[in-house]
């Protein structure tokens, strides 16, 4: 009897918290749309979303945070309801490469939360197409791997489009062998997108030597194939795809490398500010010199600037003529970085700031 009335105590202390608790979600959300109010009079019609906004307030969780609850579960509760408070202002529509149950689609749902308008598209060139038609206000696309490396198809859409990169998201990759076979003997070809192929290539190698590797434009996509095909083949793809597309989990992380992780990124046409902790990605071809790269990569050696990644893609403009992506740390407001820049511009045949952007938060 007296542990039941402790209980309920308990019950009554967690009701009235998740009274509170509603009040101060409604209360953020008018906050929101006030926001929103003023933005609209003062003429700014876009850019409800800010990404570096964003990137502050969940290191601000994060830092803050004391338990029980981990600091990266707070942040992802914030996500949701800065998600939720963004939508009450106004709809964001967010392309991916698709079709649904894609990897790009979880990245998608990370980074914006679960109050977004998603929208599937069939190639990483219409996720861009969509973005820059103003058909979505943002896109998601996978850009690189830690086994695998850079995706080429996303970098080589940089060189003719306008877009920026906005910011960035790193999923943790487990992937699932996906059938309507109840054995692996059953299995004659497996489908997925090519950097899947390459990520599994010793498992399939040493438990399906002679099946034939289809490689399709996305995982989910293969899938989607193979729940139409009617015996013998299997899809690599993400566990969410399975129940989708009505399909059994033959194999569970067939992944070569354990820390098997993809970067993705976000692209639209908006200018972030800086958020303290950010990236800058150039666009840069060199000069038809000896020691060109040399050269034009001396001004960020002498500015004390990290660079996290250079990328060398065909330029298309010409045979043997290469362009550069380039990832530095820090924003281009910030001074050492645009003084770097300015000299890094003047040694290029071709300059472009493809975007400065808050670093992964979760």
């Amino acid at each position: 009897m007296k542990e039941q009335k402790a209980l309920e105590q308990i019950r009554q202390k967690i009701d009235d918290i998740d009274l509170t608790i509603q009040q101060l979600l409604n209360e953020r959300t008018a906050m929101a749309q006030e926001v929103a109010r003023v933005k609209i009079e003062n003429g700014e019609n876009t850019d409800f979303y800010r990404p570096d906004r964003e990137a502050m307030v969940l290191r601000n969780v994060m830092e803050r945070n004391e338990g029980p609850l981990s600091s990266r579960e707070m942040a992802r509760l914030f996500r949701e309801i800065m998600s939720a408070c963004l939508a009450a202002e106004k709809t964001l529509d967010v392309a991916y490469l698709g079709p649904e149950g894609s990897f790009t689609q979880a990245a998608a749902q990370k980074h914006f939360g679960g109050s977004v308008e998603l929208h599937s598209m069939s190639t990483i060139a219409d996720v861009f197409h969509a973005v820059e038609t103003g058909n979505a206000c943002y896109g998601v696309v996978p850009v690189e791997n830690s086994s695998e490396g850079m995706v080429s198809h996303t970098l080589d859409r940089f060189i003719g489009s306008p877009l920026k990169i906005n910011g960035e998201v790193t999923l943790r990759i487990h992937h699932y062998l996906l059938s309507k076979e109840t054995d692996l003997s059953g299995v004659h070809t497996v489908y997925a997108h090519p950097q899947a192929l390459a990520q599994c290539r010793q498992w399939l190698t040493e438990k399906l030597p002679n099946a034939r590797l289809l490689p399709l434009n996305s995982n989910s996509e293969a899938a989607k194939k193979v729940a139409a095909e009617p015996e013998g083949s299997a899809a690599i793809a993400a566990n969410s795809a399975a129940e989708i597309y009505g399909l059994s989990v033959l194999v569970k992380n067939i992944e070569d490398e354990v820390d098997n992780t993809t970067r993705f990124i976000v692209i639209g046409g908006q200018e972030v500010g800086p958020s303290g902790v950010d990236k800058t990605a150039l666009l840069v071809a060199t000069k038809n010199k000896p020691g060109a790269l040399q050269t034009l990569l001396t001004p960020l050696a002498e500015s004390g600037i990290s660079m996290t990644r250079i990328e060398s893609r065909p330029s298309r403009k010409g045979i043997w003529e290469y362009v550069f992506f380039i990832d530095i740390d820090g924003h281009i407001d910030e001074k050492p970085v645009a003084h770097a820049l300015d000299k890094l511009e003047q040694e290029s045949s071709m300059f472009r700031i493809l975007g400065s952007y808050p670093k992964a938060v979760l």
